[in-house]
């Protein structure tokens, strides 16, 4: 997700135009969001390894967290797609990015493929950089309040505009499916398009002030190696993207083969899947008495062992619709659960 500030040189023109000088703030910012980047895959692979509960990372505050990482980097794609193209759309280095970085969403989309085939990334974040650097070179020019205004119809957009036809597989990109499709990385381009455009605006003000100047060698007195070190990480930021991952999920492989977490309870863990498949649909108590009701039944059938394993298919055996049955009837017609 490389998105690189480029050094502004002025060009021929017949007045002169003040160039801008490198920021090392932003590739210091850019810096900050790869080391989130990397807390959240790591917990990531904790839980898909079974040192965590496997859905910490998709719940709760991390699942903010991870959202706020990536809403930082698409923000910083717009503001430095201003900065690089402040004095004049610079048509080689723009496409050498854009390309390098659609190589780079390819290969992750065909890695995911082979190793999580039902949940692979078709348009993640890379992806969703590409496409929102295109759409959002063509607002660099536009007035600032033109692209507020996209940005908050970016944000609105999938609250009010979402339709079936959307859940073609060929649209799930565009973000506004009535059945959010599986992904280990989904960033469609609504709302996602909001962070990049609202950088733009912001950007566009701030080339606009004495900012630039004044924030280009900020710092440089008390320069230290954490902040050198930020700043290299954020101009190779495409780099650590496509690395991090692989060896975050070798150290904590190899630390499953040395030391593999203890086994959690399996019916424990029926309980809880079942509970959150439950209510999401209905209430807590009818959900407790239901999951209850149906793992007792498992285990007197003989039942819970093969499900356990993946030996019985839940979507065509006739004894779990059977047991569904009996239990949601049972549950419905407990005391102040019925609804």
């Amino acid at each position: 997700m490389t998105t690189t500030v480029i050094d502004g040189d002025a060009q021929e023109t017949g007045t002169a135009i003040r160039p801008l000088p490198r920021i090392p703030l932003i590739d210091q910012a850019r810096g900050v969001a790869l080391i989130a980047m990397a807390i959240y895959h790591f917990t990531w692979d904790l839980g898909y390894f079974g040192y965590i509960d496997a859905e910490t990372a998709t719940t709760g505050g991390w699942r903010i967290f991870a959202r706020l990482i990536a809403g930082s980097f698409l923000f910083l794609v717009g503001f430095s797609l201003v900065l690089g193209h402040a004095n004049g759309f610079r048509p080689k280095p723009y496409f050498i990015r854009l390309g390098k970085i659609a190589l780079a969403a390819a290969a992750i989309s065909v890695a995911t493929w082979f190793a999580f085939p039902d949940t692979f990334i078709f348009f993640g974040i890379l992806h969703a950089i590409v496409a929102s650097s295109l759409i959002g070179l063509l607002f660099v020019r536009l007035p600032v309040v033109v692209t507020l205004l996209a940005a908050a119809a970016a944000v609105a957009a999938p609250l009010y505009l979402r339709a079936p036809l959307f859940d073609h597989p060929a649209l799930w990109w565009v973000g506004l499916s009535v059945d959010i499709p599986r992904s280990n990385d989904y960033v469609p381009l609504l709302p996602w398009i909001a962070p990049v455009l609202l950088g733009i605006a912001l950007a566009r003000l701030f080339v606009a002030s004495a900012l630039p100047a004044r924030l280009a060698g900020f710092g440089d007195t008390t320069k230290r190696w954490w902040k050198t070190l930020l700043e290299q990480a954020g101009r190779h930021s495409l780099a650590i993207y496509l690395v991090h991952q692989p060896v975050l999920i070798a150290l904590v492989y190899g630390a499953f083969l040395v030391s593999p977490p203890v086994a959690a309870n399996p019916m424990e863990a029926y309980t809880k899947s079942c509970a959150k498949t439950c209510e999401s649909d209905r209430s807590a108590g009818f959900c407790q008495s239901f999951c209850s009701c149906t793992l007792d039944s498992l285990v007197n059938e003989n039942m819970f062992a093969d499900l356990n394993r993946g030996a019985i298919d839940v979507t065509t055996d006739e004894r779990i619709t059977r047991m569904s049955s009996q239990c949601t009837a049972a549950a419905e017609a407990t005391p102040d659960l019925k609804e």
